[in-house]
Parts: structure tokens; C-alpha cells; sequence
């Protein structure tokens, strides 16, 4: 809930992908617990009859793409269509794997076959740490904005996604319609219940879907 507008573009992307239409990588970005990872894989769900599968890339495991994807490109493989999935991507400063990711995903001679899509999820927008500092070589050059070479090279492996995704946390509101989707046989007072809820997503300093799925194991037991 609360994010129709994001799952409606990936789907639409996912189905172009099945389709032999071009498609994006993507990028889901954004705050935690708001569905990024949930959404890829309720992708299964929805399109495992039409020969989707999804294959899962921890990140210490990076370096094992290019094999992974050799492997995704022979005999009976080709009769599916493959998303890696890389669930919470970020790269730590002097941590150089991200320059094999941006070349897997563009800037190599062999590009990924065209049967395999990577879907990342990630809490920064950008995916490399962003000192403050290397906004000090940013220069405006005849009224345009010209990065400098540390930023550049921050932006260079987001930009490689062509379909960028941003979560936010949910207002007061939708929590709420989270919370009484999942307690929908629910018979007690529903105006405890909220303010329940309330009370356990201010604990937590948060009130995502993933604070409402928790609220409703401790609530229930």
C-alpha cells in the first residue's frame, strides 16, 4: 500500500523485459521498510507463468556476476527471462566492486545477454558515499552545472540504472490503512487499535509497511 505509483512502473518494465521490448535495470532507492525488496519479489508472484525467474546476488558475491551470467546464457536458460536481484546495495568508501558492476551493467564490450535484468534495492540514491567536500570542485561554466570528478564517479554507477524508484516513509495515514489491512477480521475497538499502532511506530521511530507487519505479530500474539 502506498506505492502504486512504483510498482505500477516496474511492472510495466518487468513486462517489456518478457515481452523481447527494451527494458531498464532499475534501481529502488529510498527509506527502510517501504517495500523495495518486497516489490521485486512479489514480481515472482506475478510473472513466474510467463517464464520469470529471479535469481539473488548477495553482495559479497558481486564478483561472481559475470559467471552467474554466463550460466544464464546457455541451453535451457534461454527459454527464461532472469532478474538479478541485489537486495540492499552499497558500496563502503576504497571498496572498488562497484567499478565491475558499472561494467556489467554498461561501459563493456559484452554487454548483459538480453534475457537477464539487474534490480537492485538500496538506501542511498546514489549507491557510494558522498562526502561534502567533494562538492567543492562543483563550478557553474557558462550557466551550466559542471561536477567534479569525485562526484562524477559517485553518479556514474546510479546513472547505468535506467529506471530509478524512490520510496518514502508513509504519512499517519496510509500506516493506519496498513494496520487495518492486516488486522482485517479484527472485532475489537478499532479506535485502540490505531492508537496502538501509533504508539508502537513511535517507539520505533518509524511507521512503514514493515512497522505495521511488526506491530501486527506483537499485537496478535
Amino acid at each position: 500500500m502506498g506505492i502504486d505509483t512504483q510498482k505500477q512502473a516496474l511492472f510495466d518494465n518487468t513486462r517489456r523485459f518478457l515481452r523481447g521490448e527494451p527494458a531498464n535495470h532499475a534501481l529502488l532507492w529510498g527509506s527502510r521498510g517501504t517495500g523495495k525488496s518486497s516489490l521485486i519479489k512479489a514480481l515472482l508472484n506475478a510473472f513466474a507463468g510467463a517464464s520469470l525467474r529471479c535469481v539473488e546476488v548477495n553482495f559479497h558475491d558481486l564478483d561472481d556476476i559475470p559467471e552467474i551470467i554466463d550460466l544464464l546464457d546457455h541451453g535451457d536458460t534461454r527459454d527464461y527471462r532472469f532478474i538479478l536481484f541485489c537486495d540492499d546495495l552499497a558500496f563502503d568508501r576504497g571498496d572498488a566492486r562497484y567499478k565491475a558492476l558499472k561494467s556489467i551493467l554498461e561501459g563493456s564490450l559484452e554487454l548483459p545477454p538480453e534475457n537477464v535484468l539487474l534490480y537492485a534495492t538500496s538506501n542511498r540514491r546514489h549507491l557510494l558515499p558522498e562526502d561534502a567536500s567533494a562538492n567543492q570542485d562543483t563550478r557553474i561554466v557558462h550557466g551550466e552545472l559542471h561536477h567534479g570528478d569525485q562526484v562524477e564517479e559517485t553518479l556514474s554507477l546510479a546513472d547505468r540504472f535506467g529506471l530509478w524508484l524512490s520510496f518514502y516513509p508513509a504519512d499517519w495515514e496510509t500506516y493506519l490503512q496498513m494496520v487495518d489491512q492486516l488486522f482485517c477480521d479484527y472485532e475489537g475497538d478499532r479506535g485502540a487499535l490505531h492508537t496502538a499502532a501509533k504508539q508502537f511506530a513511535m517507539l520505533r521511530a518509524s511507521h512503514s509497511g514493515r512497522t505495521a507487519e511488526q506491530f501486527f505479530k506483537s499485537y496478535s500474539s
